[in-house]
């Protein structure tokens, strides 16, 4: 069996954070971390230490994981340069045992249609499908940002929308990526949407899918940091939240989810490993919301709360 390693270079003060979301694609890690080599190292002991540890660059550390043939490497490649932008964390990702030459175009073999829920059908720009007529049908280019239906993560968040969001209604999609959900609400019967993400590429790709969708008077796309520059929408109130993104940033969320929700309104909760389930649903229904459905695929879970 062939294997792919995904490796992230970060700084040292980093560390902790790489290592958490390089975890969420796969649980085992390989992590180079020279910073401490020569801590309290004596000039005996220091003499058996090849130089390419003694003068290895210890302000960075490396972290990479180790995909077999029948994942998709380009998913988890633009699932970890999203989490890392929502992260604030400058890293570089470099995939081994491809050739360079060849990804602009062969990344595309990766994708496929991608039935999510019931009537929801992701369907990559390039490829032509039959649909039903109750299909509701999201064209997808990911480009550079996260989001083409294939993981378990925007699979079960697109579920949880369909099971739950009404139509004619308000949304947020906060940590938009390709524009998925945001589109997918769209086609799905809201009155419009408001589409926000951290990573200024991840918001040229969601306009463009946006267009491609014929959205666009339904939709607005811009770049923030966790809605602190999304001032404009501070005086509108939301039905419904669709948010997939980390644990650690769902948790950050909560204190201000309420500002942003009408009474009765609903949030939809991604992006979760289930070892982060319970500290969510905390930190969460700490903030006066309740915990209405949950669904799980896999190792990941999602959530629905009510405000």
């Amino acid at each position: 069996m062939k294997w792919q390693q995904i490796k992230a270079t970060v700084d040292v003060k980093d560390r902790e954070t790489a290592c958490a979301v390089m975890s969420m694609v796969e649980q085992s890690l390989m992590i180079e971390d020279y910073s401490d080599v020569t801590e309290g190292m004596n000039a005996m002991y220091g003499e058996l230490l090849d130089d390419s540890l003694v003068n290895a660059d210890k302000s960075k550390v490396g972290v990479s994981i180790f995909l077999s043939e029948d994942k998709n490497v380009a998913e988890s490649l633009e699932y970890l340069r999203h989490r890392f932008a929502e992260s604030s964390v400058d890293a570089r990702l470099e995939v081994s045992g491809v050739d360079e030459k060849d990804w602009e175009n062969s990344w595309k073999q990766y994708y496929r249609p991608v039935r999510c829920g019931v009537h929801a059908l992701v369907v990559p720009s390039w490829i032509k499908v039959k649909t039903d007529p109750d299909d509701v049908v999201v064209y997808m280019d990911p480009g550079m940002a996260f989001g083409a239906g294939t993981h378990e993560t925007t699979r079960l968040c697109i579920s949880m929308m369909e099971k739950h969001m009404e139509k004619d209604v308000d949304v947020m999609d906060m940590g938009t990526g390709s524009g998925i959900l945001a589109i997918y609400a769209a086609k799905n019967g809201a009155r419009h949407v408001d589409a926000y993400d951290i990573d200024p590429v991840a918001v040229r790709v969601a306009e463009d899918n946006v267009r491609t969708n014929g959205v666009g008077d339904r939709i607005d796309v811009a770049v923030s940091d966790l809605l602190a520059g999304a001032e404009n929408s501070r005086a509108k109130k939301y039905d419904f939240i669709c948010a997939n993104i980390v644990a650690d940033i769902v948790i950050r969320f909560a204190e201000k989810m309420g500002d942003y929700l009408k009474e009765g309104g609903l949030v939809a909760a991604s992006g979760i490993i289930n070892t982060q389930r319970d500290r969510v649903i905390k930190a969460v229904e700490s903030r006066g919301f309740t915990l209405v459905d949950e669904m799980r695929e896999n190792d990941w879970c999602s959530f629905l709360f009510k405000k």
